[in-house]
């Protein structure tokens, strides 16, 4: 049986016509909750926006909780990709860990998807971030640990998952609760916490 005409397009194999409603879709989904928050989205909204039969958002993505985690991961990769993209260049893992860590930081409190949902649905955004922040914790410190084991020089850093886990706890407090005796305000802030208190756990035995 053939496939339904909004699966495939002309000169498009169906992998790469798969990704591209896929992309269509959390493009959608990333404008709808940025515009009208997690509440007030459908999928039926989310169809609409995308161009396309609402069927067909629902054959990838079985539920609107679903695309929320979908659109969240594909945001979170983002920002690694530029987490890494600006540490690469450093010449040891301690300024590669201190410049990643003030991306990190930057790109939260710069997203304005992240600042509309804490301000208007707090009680729908805030437990992924801290009574059930599982996922977004093991994404960001799994990731976190494997650049600690593939950056380049010894000596390696003794718990890589220790030191990640730690340091992501302590990026999403900032970010949660910036009010802080200690200063935390500007890129030279964030770099002066991240070498007094961060460097230090990369060395540390478990």
């Amino acid at each position: 049986m053939a496939p339904p005409e909004d699966l495939i397009s002309p000169g498009l194999s169906l992998d790469e016509e798969t990704g591209e409603l896929t992309t269509r879709i959390l493009d959608a989904a990333l404008e709808e909750f940025g515009s009208y928050g997690l509440r007030r989205t459908s999928v039926d909204n989310v169809a609409r926006r995308a161009g396309l039969a609402r069927a067909t958002v629902y054959r990838r993505f079985g539920s609107k909780k679903d695309l929320m985690q979908a659109v969240a991961l594909r945001e979170a990769r983002r920002a690694m990709v530029v987490m890494v993209r600006a540490a690469e260049r450093r010449p040891t893992i301690e300024d590669r860990l201190v410049e990643g860590f003030v991306t990190g930081v930057g790109l939260a409190r710069g997203n304005p998807l992240l600042a509309r949902l804490i301000s208007a649905e707090p009680e729908l955004i805030l437990p992924y971030l801290t009574t059930d922040s599982r996922f977004v914790l093991t994404f960001a410190r799994d990731f976190l640990a494997e650049q600690f084991r593939r950056s380049a020089g010894p000596p390696p850093v003794p718990a890589p998952d220790a030191a990640a886990e730690i340091m992501v706890r302590l990026a999403m407090s900032i970010f949660l609760a910036p009010q802080s005796c200690i200063p935390l305000e500007t890129e030279a802030d964030l770099r002066a916490f991240a070498r007094t208190y961060l460097v230090p756990l990369l060395r540390t035995a478990p």
